[in-house]
């Protein structure tokens, strides 16, 4: 999924944090409410700005970020 069209950076948005275009929701919310097992219906439930893509726009976006760099893990 490209992403690109959905995700915003504005200094003057969010404090500079990637949010979905059109909204206030920053991308780290709907990650984090996934992390913490809720489906996206919840988050749509609980954010009705957003859409299923604007979700699936923001994994993408992560995912992509993820591949910018190695994070270490502990042993």
């Amino acid at each position: 999924m490209d992403w690109k069209p959905h995700i915003i950076v504005d200094p003057n948005l969010c404090h500079g944090k990637a949010c979905v275009r059109g909204t206030r929701v920053m991308v780290s919310v709907i990650l984090d409410n996934l992390a913490a097992g809720l489906r996206p219906e919840e988050i749509l439930k609980d954010y009705p700005s957003l859409s299923q893509e604007a979700i699936l726009a923001a994994v993408a976006y992560a995912a992509d970020l993820a591949r910018e760099r190695i994070v270490p893990l502990s042993a």
